[in-house]
Order: structure tokens, then C-alpha cells, then sequence
């Protein structure tokens, strides 16, 4: 009988796209724009993820075809093992809405519902019960339990976002994709907001995608990867902001693809 003590079966990656091709403008010729350009690549489970590139490096299209957002012209996006091109809209609003939380840089909360409310929209959408216990550890995390009878136009830019970040982890989903999440805020609650991003994946395992081009708020993940035409051109472990700001300059959109 052979001992299996020890060995364990990797989980795929929370997210992941293989071969994705987007093109805009179908049909050829000046027209047609190749946003993504043959790219792979793992967003681990349980790890910070940046996605960094000049403007119209194809950062954006990225996360949106791989949060089902968007749909690739060719090629993958899978969440999990789940291949989103498989999936009508209703099981892919639904896989959207189970598995998947978002934080957008216009924060996207409803102003006619509370900050309790809004939070816990994404369970009331999909009539589940919370786990109170670790709701209350969530709210307790973004630091409102005394804001929670508040209205959005009560509270500050970086309070509104802590609690879109609250209400993308709500449901505990297998990812949470952030689009320029600081983008809107001053330094201090952007620097607020990026560690609570940090520390919510560090304590929960869960994992954040998050597309910046701040070399600081990047420094904040476990890995930066870089795109350039469309196509990834490098990655980056444990990135610090000096790191980060160097490769940005080294960009030239006409020699950064090797």
C-alpha cells in the first residue's frame, strides 16, 4: 500500500484567461482595433494581482472579458474551471453575481440605500442569508460600523469606496476585480483603500485583480503584470514602486514586445 500522506491536488487559479484575442471594429482594415493580442495568463487563488501597461496597452479589455464583462473574440476566460463562453447570460449573470465582486473607481453605490444596504446588496440580489459573523467582520474591517445608517452623500470618496470594496466581498466570491480603485480618491484614503484591499486577501484568501496605473498603488499587490500592445510582455513578484515606475518608463510602444 502506498503512502499519499503529504500530497495535494493544486486548485486552478481563481481566474485565468488562455489564447484571448479581442478585436473592436470587425471586418479588417484601419478600423479594427486588436485590444488583446494571444494572452495568457493565471491569477493565482488567494494572491493581489495587478495589471499595469501604457493607455490603450488593452489593461482594461483584460479584466472585463476575464470578469465576464466582455467576451473574447477568441481564445478563454475561465473562472475557476468554469469557461465563461460556455455559460447563456442568465448563468453567466449568475456566476457574476455568486462568484465574482467588483470595485469600480466611480464606486457605483446605490444613493437611495443605506451603507448596511449597500453593502449587503449582492446577498439580496441572490436571496441569501449573510453569515452575520463574518459580515460583522467585514464591516468592522472597512472601519463604518458607525456609518451604517448613513446615505453615499454622507459620506467621503474614500468611505464610499470602503464600502464598495465591503460590498464586493460580501458574498465571498472566488474574485474580486478592481478598476482603478483609487483613481477617484486623494492619496491618504487611496493608500486606505489599497491596504484594505491587501489585507482582505492576506486574511480571507480570497483573490483581487486589480488594473492601476499608479506604480504605488501596484506596489501594493503580489505580482504586477504588464501588458503592451496588447499582448503581456512581463511579470513582476513583489513589486515596490520604484520597480514598478522604472519598467513604466522603459515602455516604448514600439520595441516593448519581445
Amino acid at each position: 500500500m502506498t503512502a499519499t500522506t503529504g500530497t495535494t491536488v493544486p486548485s486552478p487559479p481563481a481566474a485565468r484567461v488562455v489564447d484571448a484575442v479581442k478585436v473592436y471594429g470587425g471586418g479588417g482594415g484601419d478600423t479594427e482595433v486588436r485590444a488583446l493580442d494571444g494572452v495568457s495568463v493565471d491569477f493565482p487563488t488567494g494572491r493581489f494581482t495587478a495589471i499595469m501597461g501604457p493607455s490603450g496597452s488593452g489593461k482594461s479589455t483584460l479584466m472585463h472579458c476575464a470578469a465576464g464583462l466582455d467576451t473574447l473574440t477568441s481564445g478563454s476566460a475561465l473562472i475557476g474551471d468554469t469557461d465563461l463562453s460556455a455559460l447563456d447570460d442568465r448563468r453567466l449573470t449568475l456566476l457574476r453575481r455568486e462568484r465574482i465582486g467588483f470595485v469600480f473607481q466611480a464606486f457605483n453605490l446605490l444613493p437611495t440605500l443605506t451603507v448596511a444596504e449597500n453593502i449587503t446588496l449582492p446577498l439580496d440580489l441572490a436571496g441569501a442569508t449573510p453569515d452575520r459573523a463574518r459580515l460583522d467582520a467585514l464591516i468592522d474591517a472597512v472601519g463604518l460600523r458607525d456609518r451604517l445608517r448613513h446615505r453615499p452623500g454622507e459620506l467621503s470618496g474614500g468611505q464610499q469606496q470602503r464600502v464598495a470594496v465591503a460590498r464586493a466581498f460580501a458574498g465571498n466570491p472566488d474574485v474580486v476585480f478592481a478598476d482603478e480603485p483609487t483613481g477617484n480618491l486623494d492619496s491618504r484614503s487611496g493608500e486606505e483603500v489599497l491596504r484594505l484591499l491587501g489585507d482582505t486577501v492576506r486574511r480571507t484568501g480570497r483573490t483581487v485583480v486589480m488594473v492601476t496605473h499608479d506604480p504605488v498603488a501596484a506596489a501594493h499587490a503580489d505580482e504586477v503584470v504588464f501588458l503592451a500592445d496588447g499582448r503581456l510582455v512581463d511579470r513582476i513578484p513583489y513589486p515596490t514602486p520604484d520597480v514598478v515606475l522604472d519598467r513604466m518608463k522603459s515602455f516604448d510602444r514600439k520595441g516593448a514586445v519581445t
